[in-house]
């Protein structure tokens, strides 16, 4: 059994990027590692996608054509808010937006996949109170590795 299989067993990923060779690239990892993972090429597809289903984490891209990944984690949250979301970007300067934003983790591209998935198992066994405190801003999202840690 790998390690933290229970914490990947069945959880959901939304993986909202426009690029499709990031998502395919991210989705072959993340099943590999055990996780069920639905793509989204927009914001507004992931609102809908995001309809009556339940995702335990959110990969988002910032940078997408209609609404923006800051627009689209807002209308998330509306209806989720202790979403789990890990910001995925190419964009600089993103830093104090995410912690804002209580966001779990921001993630500069090029991804650095054990660091995503550390990331994420990191995310999904958070405790309740720690999560709470984080999307209420009295904890700083963590420091964004950078690919060469």
């Amino acid at each position: 059994m790998k390690p933290n299989a229970d914490i990947r067993k069945n959880a959901r990923v939304l993986l909202v990027d426009d690029e499709p060779r990031i998502c395919a690239a991210l989705a072959g990892a993340l099943v590999s590692e055990g996780y069920d993972v639905l793509f989204a090429d927009s914001g507004d597809q992931a609102l809908r996608d995001s309809r009556g289903r339940v995702f335990d984490i959110v990969l988002l891209d910032l940078r997408m054509p209609g609404k923006n990944g800051w627009e689209t984690l807002a209308r998330l949250r509306r209806s989720r808010p202790l979403l789990r979301v890990i910001i995925i970007t190419a964009l600089p300067d993103q830093q104090a937006a995410a912690e804002s934003a209580g966001v779990g983790a921001l993630l500069e591209k090029p991804l650095d996949i054990p660091v995503l998935l550390e990331t994420m198992r990191r995310l999904l066994s958070e405790p309740l109170a720690a999560r709470l405190a984080r999307i209420a801003g009295k904890t700083p999202v963590r420091p964004r590795p950078t690919r060469f840690q």
